[in-house]
């Protein structure tokens, strides 16, 4: 078992770059906390499994937005294109990713 505290590992740089809380060769667990307007730009990957921790953004899947917020929990499956992007205040979400 691995207790995770998500208020301990979120921080917030400048330039955006996710915070890996666990990898394993079949997963990986980012943390992303971005200031508004930064991205992860849309991309294909396996099964990915998103929660917003706190604050509001923007998700695009296969080509359509979706706003999310705090509390929201988002499934995408395995190779669809997916990004997201803090809207108007900072976003912090974590995602398991299965691959």
């Amino acid at each position: 078992m691995e207790l995770i505290d998500i208020d301990e590992r979120t921080g917030f740089a400048k330039e955006f770059m996710p915070r890996i809380l666990r990898v394993k060769p079949n997963y990986k667990v980012p943390l992303i906390c971005m200031e508004p307007g930064q991205a992860i730009p849309p991309h294909a990957s396996g099964l990915g499994i998103f929660y917003v921790v706190s604050g509001r953004g923007v998700m695009t899947v296969e080509g359509k937005e979706v706003e999310v917020k705090a509390g929201n929990m988002i499934i995408v499956e395995q190779g669809e294109s997916r990004g997201i992007r803090a809207a108007g205040e900072r976003l912090v979400a974590f995602a398991v990713n299965i691959m």
